[in-house]
């Protein structure tokens, strides 16, 4: 028997870039475009009548704006979204507001005049529709939980904890540090970003936690209460010199197909700080930062791994549990608590692979 399509809506006021988006998304078979829209009206309607699996979603489109429309469909009619939009700074911003209100991910508006980037897109597009397609987008999380941390939570211990996410990991981030409390942790975190967007993460970050929060720039001194996120297009590590920790930005290989990779940041974290480490792998699609969390675990530093009812995507952290990366396996909305009784209890020096 022949597998039930997944129905996808395009909402883009171009009607260039709806033709391109349908045939990129129409050349795989197990894919179907059930309608085109060119604003928030039509959109709200055809979602109403036909259902879709999935909406991809322009950062922009006239009268009410892409993002208003998210807000009311994410209350209404939960739907996996991939945002549309034009790597630009200002879109940037936008893009993340909207990762904020539910959606799933995003891809860049198509070069319609560059033939094997083309290629490249298609493949790219089609691949995201049918994560999307599958995601769990019933893990809203509950802001009214998040807080700043108190002052008994302000423990005099001050530690490294490296993060790694995907796909769903802006707004998994963006909470666990809203929870974290900054005076007992510097952080070092790889986001499977591109270049244009991980400046806007990072000051939104910045503005949203207690959290000091940089885009590294390599040669910075790891201090408490400050957050280093890798820059997109470029991989992180952290290197001890004369005792301290410094961050170091490098171009090489894609690692896991990716740049920033989550496993070098790991690989660096087993190595340079081990026991003493801390480290959590949350929603992604792939597999990167598995094999680094299990280098950190198997050097007795303490690792977390989200547990699949509150990832987005369940693909990075089941290959970490599936390895046996994890110390824990956690709810987002526990793992703050998870690494403050960690700091309570002291630490093996022997085999702490719980």
């Amino acid at each position: 028997m022949q597998s039930k399509k997944i129905k996808v809506l395009i909402v883009d006021d171009s009607i260039s870039i709806q033709k391109v988006l349908q045939e990129v998304i129409e050349s795989d078979p197990g894919l179907e475009v059930v309608g085109t829209a060119s604003d928030a009206f039509e959109a709200k309607q055809m979602v109403k009548d036909l259902s879709p699996d999935v909406i991809t979603l322009d950062v922009e489109i006239p009268q009410v704006n892409g993002l208003r429309f998210l807000e009311v469909l994410m209350k209404s009619k939960p739907t996996p979204v991939v945002m549309i939009s034009t790597l630009t700074k200002a879109n940037a911003d936008t893009t993340l507001q909207a990762l904020e209100l539910g959606a799933i991910d995003y891809i860049a508006k198509p070069q319609l005049n560059q033939k094997e980037m083309f290629l490249r897109y298609r493949k790219m597009v089609i691949k995201k529709i049918h994560m999307a397609a599958a995601c769990n987008i019933a893990t809203g999380i509950d802001r009214q939980t998040s807080k700043k941390p108190s002052a008994q939570e302000s423990l005099s211990t001050n530690r490294v904890l490296a993060i790694g996410a995907s796909t769903g990991g802006t707004e998994a981030i963006n909470y666990l540090l809203g929870q974290l409390p900054s005076t007992n942790f510097a952080l070092l975190i790889v986001q499977h970003m591109p270049a244009g967007f991980t400046s806007a993460f990072a000051s939104r970050l910045d503005r949203t936690t207690d959290f000091t929060v940089v885009e590294a720039k390599g040669g910075e001194l790891v201090r408490p209460g400050v957050a280093y996120l890798a820059p997109g297009d470029f991989h992180m590590r952290v290197v001890r010199s004369n005792n301290q920790l410094y961050t170091e930005i490098f171009k090489a290989e894609k690692v896991a197909g990716h740049r920033p990779s989550v496993d070098v940041l790991f690989n660096s974290v087993a190595e340079e700080i081990g026991r003493h480490a801390f480290a959590t792998l949350l929603t992604g699609m792939g597999k990167d930062g598995a094999r680094g969390l299990k280098k950190i675990k198997n050097a007795g530093g303490f690792t977390v791994v989200q547990d699949e009812a509150s990832c987005v995507v369940y693909g990075m952290p089941r290959v970490a549990v599936e390895m046996g990366a994890a110390s824990v396996i956690s709810p987002l909305n526990n793992i703050k608590e998870t690494f403050i009784e960690r700091l309570r209890s002291p630490i093996k020096r022997n085999t702490d692979n719980v």
